[in-house]
């Protein structure tokens, strides 16, 4: 088939919702498919505009430096359709290019389906602008509606946007590179780096240090973690808004920037727990990559936690929106850490095969893109002529 790929956000720019685009996109080139990416052109790069990639012009985000929304495109997208008709479309995000490819696909009548990858709704609160929900929420309504299929990673979250009204939720699993992400990446001249040996233990954080991560908690519950394990050390991988502050009020937490590929891969790996405090996300990838690392977590029951993580099994899964609990499961794990943990940790994602994934996105593309079956209008009265009417 030929696939139309549209997104807002796309490697190189390092994020859960490009690395999962860029890996649909990918996997389904590796069987053969013919992927017509569009997308936002990013900083520093040439346009391009060919067979296999549009590159449209955007806008930065606010208060998010580094990544990018695409303007909207309907008209040059239409053209580009006509020229070349995909059989197929997945829009993966519900930005300004999002909005104007899904009115391109329906002016062509073009079979399109829609990512849900971004709590939106959720964002607007930790900014300040909590009053926007409901017209947030009304927004992403009238957008995954025009699509033929909203897909999701979670069941719960299928009956999220089930019950705010968005018909045609597809559950779409989320997969993890185990052989990237993997135990035997564990690098002791790195612990050394952090001032660490291998008796002291670790905590890490990987994602974007931003207000709607709620990493205020992922402080107080490593200071409560230091109580009970003094020598303890906070290593954050990542960047974003939230980061100048943290680091100018706690001079003894490493801060390393983006990491990529091999590199994060060590500092997972390298790390002895992992703990995530976001209440925001619609799956959390970063704690399926946790876990294929061997590194134990805690986190809210909610998204990636709760399909994957088994309370005292590999961790910790804690109600959603209990602190205290989180506090006190982090407190406990950093006492009770030891081999076996960590090997229940790897063993619990190890079936995460990206394959699998593939295969289910492929098959409901190629579903989506099958000619709808004829109608028969044969009337009743005929049917009885022939004796098969019931």
């Amino acid at each position: 088939m030929r696939i139309g790929i549209v997104t807002e956000t796309y490697p190189p720019e390092v994020n859960g919702v490009a690395l999962t685009v860029h890996s649909l996109a990918e996997g389904l080139a590796a069987r053969g498919h013919l992927i017509d990416l569009i997308r936002p052109r990013q900083s520093g790069e040439a346009a391009r505009d060919d067979a296999d990639e549009l590159r449209v012009p955007g806008m930065g985000i606010p208060r998010y430096p580094g990544l990018r929304f695409g303007l909207p495109a309907a008209r040059r997208l239409r053209q580009r359709w006509r020229q070349q008709r995909p059989d197929v479309l997945y829009i993966a995000t519900e930005g300004p290019l999002g909005g104007s490819a899904l009115r391109a696909a329906q002016r062509l009548k073009l079979p399109a389906a829609s990512g849900f990858h971004t709590r939106f709704d959720h964002y607007a609160r930790h900014y300040g602008l909590g009053w926007l929900t409901p017209l947030v929420q009304a927004r992403l309504r009238r957008f995954h509606r025009q699509a033929r299929a909203t897909l999701v990673p979670t069941q719960a979250l299928a009956a999220e946007l089930e019950a705010l009204g968005i018909e045609r939720v597809k559950l779409l699993h989320r997969a993890v590179d185990t052989e990237l992400f993997h135990p035997g990446r564990r690098d002791s001249d790195l612990r050394r780096t952090w001032g660490v040996d291998e008796t002291t233990p670790v905590v890490l954080y990987v994602g974007r240090i931003a207000p709607e991560k709620h990493l205020d908690l992922a402080v107080k519950a490593f200071r409560a973690m230091q109580k009970a394990r003094p020598e303890a050390r906070f290593v954050w991988v990542g960047d974003g808004p939230s980061r100048a502050e943290l680091e100018a009020a706690h001079a003894d937490f490493i801060f390393t920037g983006i990491q990529r590929g091999e590199a994060l891969a060590r500092h997972y790996a390298s790390a002895d727990l992992f703990v995530f405090p976001s209440r925001s996300e619609t799956f959390g990838n970063v704690v399926l990559e946790a876990l294929a690392s061997a590194l134990p977590c805690v986190a809210f029951d909610d998204g990636a936690a709760r399909e994957h993580l088994r309370d005292a099994i590999n961790g910790r899964r804690v109600p959603d929106g209990d602190d205290a609990a989180f506090i006190a499961a982090a407190t406990d794990l950093v006492q009770t850490l030891d081999a076996p943990l960590r090997q229940r940790a790897r063993d619990s994602v190890a079936h995460l095969h990206p394959e699998r994934v593939i295969d289910d996105f492929e098959h409901l593309l190629m579903d989506m893109a099958a000619p709808a079956p004829v109608q028969r209008t044969t009337s009743l009265a005929a049917k009885a002529d022939s004796g098969v009417a019931s």
